[in-house]
């Protein structure tokens, strides 16, 4: 790839590199001036830890300085059962829930384990304002987030820094974390609605081991290992996941196969912390598009939901790779330098008979074999840190800054085009009529996109008093875009910009068990385009606006209540002058809502976690969409997960029992608003039987879609002809050794 000093003029390279420069050497500066100060200060009584609202604070203000150990509460756990209790993902300084001036949403382990799921789209139904969107024939993650947000958009994180996995939830999956909203000014290039962050499980230095199978009703099965402990003798503890995957696709045809692999090793010291982890899945899954609507009636064609309108040879085949360090290194009783890189990369070939058209007389299609020979993403995502915990002028300030770096690369080489063929009739349908074929076009092969960008950034979480607290973030980033494809290479962007990102929020703790908080925050996405050429626009732009509250209801529960709206500026379409297609920018979206989640224990026995979310999301400024709702974006989520634990049930082995159910209203499937997709509500329920014993054993029993809705996901959003439609009736049956 070329590099950024050979695309840049040099004068615009030589102030970033002088800015990331700068921002190093103040980290520095204000690292050694609070040192240095710390030995100055008289003592004043105040235990080093303490900040305001704490016990022991003084809050006399008579320092000019003071240095601030880490508070003792930072080494609690990130969840408790089914609740909550802090998050690194907001301010990146693993600040309380409470004390954070934007949604957090976290679904745990526990849950994770109790619902058994296997997809972050199960993961996610327990959020508010969360729905899938275009899953690229079921083989993506893509989600929705306050109305904004698409496949490879960058949304999803892994341990904090973004990845091109296909597929992010996995075997070594420890919890997910979803920060609502505009996230821009602490990672990066993001649409609006906010990120996902995939929390992955670490090496232990107590030994422990578990191995599991899964069976289930689709058929086929899947199983999982899990070793984790410390290296004897050493600092070092290690840990070793692995998973195999061969289970039955549930509609007419097809399989998924897979395996995934993901070891790691961690050295623990006195002050330096360093985790070294590697994951690698290789993958084959159906590539389905799912039914077809028919536009006459607004519903779905009338055949079985198992009923697939491609071929046996619509699969995907690939492999993913992610290769994370993440440092920590303690620099005194007040300030921590952290450095964290990721690589990964997804290659893949694919294969599908595309329906490109449907005659509602007769039931016949119009199909297309198309395929990817061969689709190379490759991400490299760096930042450096620097954390101090800080008393200026007698108030508590928690300082975060850094600077950080990412590198993407897209290329799809051999693009696949054969010629129309009506060949299908979806009310008899017959396979094997149509084969693949090696038909390469020359104008969409090579199709490349390349992005990077530089940034700066610095926060400071501010205790004004007891109850006051301010958190205010600023980020410089410069980007390139680089995108086209053809034989000859016709590029269609290469432009290149420059954005400060400010954040602010405000939070007043009325009790200490409820905050009320404000933020204003913005977001920035580059303008980019394969297919046609777009000249230099300036990026979108995003603004939100956000009231809540949050509390800790009593011991054991957290809930939180948001009211957003978030403004999306500079929204590309196209304008058509005579013969010509020009591109456009003066385009805006906006997105209005609420939402509420709520999860923990009720009592020692009974968990829950429970969501609803409200979006009110259009196009304000577009001269062929203005007024129509935004694709695949409901007005109403909502979801509510139960379980018990019933005690000793036979000796001293336990059960536990649970259900609940998720629900989506009814979405647009197109820009036009053509069609909608209906509502649905989906209900679950499970059992886990605990058996005792020097090698304890779980037996679960999980049973997805209990009363065999049919629903649909997601469309494509372009048109009819794909939508997709959510599992039947399964039952999952998993036993579990812990060794």
């Amino acid at each position: 790839m070329t590099g950024l000093s050979d695309r840049l003029p040099g004068q615009k390279h030589g102030v970033l590199c002088r800015l990331l420069l700068a921002a190093t050497l103040l980290t520095t500066e204000l690292a050694g001036a609070a040192t240095a100060h710390s030995a100055e200060v008289p003592a004043t009584g105040k235990n080093a830890a303490d900040k305001p609202g704490e016990e022991g604070a003084s809050g006399n203000g008579t320092e000019t300085m003071t240095v601030l150990g880490a508070a003792p509460a930072r080494a609690d756990p990130a969840t408790l059962g089914y609740q909550p209790l802090r998050s690194s993902t907001a301010t990146l300084t693993d600040m309380p829930l409470l004390d954070i001036p934007q949604v957090v949403n976290t679904v745990s382990d526990r849950v994770i384990t109790d619902q058994h799921a296997t997809s972050l789209d199960d993961v996610l139904n327990n959020v508010s304002n969360i729905t899938q969107t275009n899953t690229l024939g079921g083989t993506q993650d893509s989600f929705i987030r306050r109305g904004f947000g698409d496949n490879r958009d960058g949304s999803i994180l892994t341990n904090g820094l973004k990845t091109v996995q296909p597929r992010s939830f996995n075997a070594a999956t420890e919890r997910v974390e979803v920060l609502k909203g505009p996230s821009s000014t602490l990672y990066g290039i993001l649409d609006p609605g906010g990120l996902i962050n995939v929390i992955t499980k670490r090496p232990q230095t107590t030994a422990a081991a578990s191995v599991s199978a899964t069976s289930t009703s689709f058929g086929g099965s899947s199983g999982a290992v899990d070793v984790t402990g410390p290296v004897e003798g050493t600092r070092l503890a290690y840990r070793l996941i692995g998973e195999y995957q061969h289970e039955d696709y549930w509609r007419d045809f097809g399989k998924k196969r897979g395996w995934f692999i993901a070891p790691a090793l961690s050295y623990l010291g006195d002050d330096l912390t360093v985790n070294l982890s590697y994951s690698h899945r290789d993958y084959q899954t159906p590539f389905d598009r799912g039914t077809v609507f028919d536009l006459n009636t607004g519903r779905a064609v009338n055949v079985d939901r198992k009923t697939r309108f491609d071929e046996p040879f619509n699969i995907t085949n690939g492999y993913s790779d992610v290769a994370q360090l993440n440092t920590t290194y303690r620099l005194d009783d007040a300030w921590t330098a952290k450095f964290d890189y990721s690589f990964s990369q997804d290659k893949y070939t694919d294969n599908q008979a595309r329906v490109m058209a449907y005659d509602a007389a007769t039931g016949t299609l119009t199909r297309r074999v198309d395929a990817t020979d061969g689709s190379t993403q490759r991400m490299h995502a760096t930042r450096a840190d620097l954390q101090g915990n800080v008393a200026i002028g007698g108030l508590y300030n928690e300082i975060l800054t850094g600077v950080a770096y990412e590198n993407y690369d897209l290329l799809r080489t051999d693009m696949i085009r054969c010629k129309n063929v009506k060949d299908f009739n979806i009310y008899r349908p017959v396979y094997g009529h149509t084969a693949t074929c090696d038909s390469v076009s020359q104008t969409d092969s090579d199709q490349r996109i390349r992005q990077e960008s530089y940034s700066g950034y610095v926060q400071d979480s501010l205790y004004l008093t007891d109850r006051w607290i301010a958190v205010a973030a600023m980020r410089y980033m410069y980007f390139t875009e680089y995108a086209g494809k053809g034989r000859p290479f016709s590029v269609n962007t290469d432009s290149s910009d420059s954005k400060w990102v400010p954040k602010v929020g405000l939070v007043y703790k009325a009790t200490p068990r409820v905050s009320l908080y404000g933020s204003i925050s913005q977001a920035v996405v580059p303008q980019y385009s394969i297919a046609n050429y777009i000249g230099e626009l300036p990026p979108e732009t995003s603004t939100a606006y956000e009231v809540g509250a949050k509390s800790e209801l009593f011991d054991g529960i957290t809930a939180n209540i948001a009211l957003f709206d978030i403004d999306k500026r500079n929204v590309l379409y196209n304008e058509i002058i005579g013969d010509e297609t020009y591109a456009r920018t003066a385009g805006m979206v906006r997105s209005r809502g609420m939402e509420a989640d709520i999860s923990g224990a009720l009592t020692d026995r009974l968990s829950l976690i429970a969501s609803y979310g409200y979006t009110d999301a259009k196009v304000l400024d577009d001269p062929d969409y203005a007024g129509k709702p935004l694709v695949n974006v409901p007005r109403h989520t909502g979801s509510l997960y139960l379980t018990y634990d019933l005690g000793n049930v036979i000796g001293a082995n336990s059960l536990t029992i649970g259900g609940g159910a998720h629900g989506v209203g009814r979405r647009s499937a197109t820009s036009g608003a053509d069609y909608y997709l209906p509502s649905y509500i989906v209900a679950d329920a499970f059992a886990a039987y605990h058996i005792k014993a020097e090698h304890p054993v779980t037996l679960q029993l999980n049973l997805k879609n209990l009363f065999d809705k049919t629903y649909y996901t997601s469309s494509i959003g372009t048109n009819n002809l794909g939508n997709q439609i959510g599992e039947p009736f399964q039952a999952q049956f998993t036993v579990k050794i812990d060794l």
